[in-house]
Formats: C-alpha cells, structure tokens, sequence
C-alpha cells in the first residue's frame, strides 16, 4: 500500500457549507446517538464533494461533529484511497485504470494522452482545472480500457476518445458516460452471442401449472420392521 499524506499547503480552516450540513445530519440519524462515529466515511465523502479534497480543517471538523479523535478521523481518510488529500482539478479528476486488463488493452496510451494534454499525473494542471491519477482495477474489467471521471464511468475508450472527452470537460461540455463503442453494459462488442431466441427467456415456452406445488398425497407410513 502507498504511503499517504495530508498535504504540505493546508487552508487555515474548514465550515460545513449549509447543504453538507445537512446531509450530514441525515446520515447521523442512520445510527443511534452514541455511534455517531459510524457516519465517518459518508460525511469524509461530503466534504470532498464539497471541497474537491479533505484537508486538516475539515479532519478536525468531521472529528468534532463525530465526537471522534482527530486521529481516528485521520486514519480513515488516509486509508481509504477513495479520499484525495491533495487538492484536485476542479473541472475532472480523471482515474486511468492501470490493471492488467486494461494494461493489455491500451491503457498506457490513454495515460500518455493524460500526460500530453494536462501534464504529470497526481499534479493539478496549469490551470488547476484538471489532474488524472492512474489506479488499480475499477471492476470494467470486460469494458477496457477505461477511466472514472468525477463520479462516472467512461469504458471503451482509445487515445482519440479520451482526447475528446478532456477537451469537452475544458469546453465546459459534459461527455456522454458509458461504453464509447455502444456497448450494453457488460455485454459482448457488437451485441449480444447467446439467448438470441427471446422464447428462450421471455417465458412463453414454460409449460402451464397443472396442479399446486406439494399437492401430491403424503406418502404411506413405512409398517416397522
């Protein structure tokens, strides 16, 4: 496991924003009053969605709110990889899956992509709008090579197609999610290869019900031996 540290340049305080705050609450009232501390990975989660990352404040803040020790907080969120604590682009983190599968299938060309039209990966670009990590396997396994945008999924790409789509992010654009080739979910390129025939599973062939499930007779009693 790598190491994981806060950052260096933290911002002098953290405030819950009025929605964060409420959303907190409501996962407070999920568990009773003295497990407070159970809300720790969602509220973790709400503050990144509204800072971008986690910083030492709002640690320290999560911390107080669970009735927690800072470093109990600090401990999940350093652990969790889920959790940035650096800051990231503000217009798409864009999280290349580098496992084998998608390895085998192009991966390292979508990052040399990342690498020419943002910079070095795991810095904020220029501009601070963009950042692209590369990560260990996302689960799409069948749909690589691909790469988590923000909170979606984007499968199926080439160096052209996640090109495309950064330069749609930077225009403001919101690319369309999902499979770049048209595929359906996790199903085979080109569409389906089995259980063509819809008989086979739509249930017009199943035979009708003649009589109730254990409507037989129970069976004679064995006389003893």
């Amino acid at each position: 496991m790598s190491v994981r540290r806060l950052a260096k340049d933290q911002p002098a305080s953290f405030a819950f924003s009025a929605d964060t705050a409420a959303k907190a609450e409501w996962w407070l009232k999920k568990y009773p009053e003295n497990r407070r501390q159970s809300a720790v990975i969602p509220v973790l989660w709400l503050v990144q969605k509204q800072e971008g990352w986690v910083s030492e404040p709002a640690i320290r803040a999560v911390a107080e709110l669970l009735g927690m020790p800072f470093i109990r907080v600090l401990e999940v969120a350093t652990f969790y990889t889920m959790f940035m604590l650096e800051p990231v682009g503000t217009t798409a983190l864009i999280q290349v899956c580098g496992t084998t599968p998608c390895m085998l299938r192009g991966a390292n060309d979508l990052m040399k992509v990342c690498k020419e039209k943002i910079g070095p990966k795991d810095h904020l670009s220029a501009d601070g709008r963009f950042t692209w990590q590369e990560v260990e396997c996302l689960g799409a396994c069948s749909n690589a090579p691909m790469a988590q945008i923000n909170d979606y999924y984007f499968e199926d790409l080439t160096p052209e197609t996640i090109g495309q789509i950064i330069d749609d992010f930077a225009a403001g654009k919101t690319p369309e999610r999902g499979s770049y080739i048209g595929r359906t979910n996790a199903a085979p390129a080109g569409g389906a290869k089995t259980l063509l025939d819809p008989t086979l599973y739509d249930g017009s062939a199943a035979k009708p019900i003649t009589k109730l499930p254990n409507s037989d007779p129970a069976p004679a009693e064995k006389a003893p031996a």
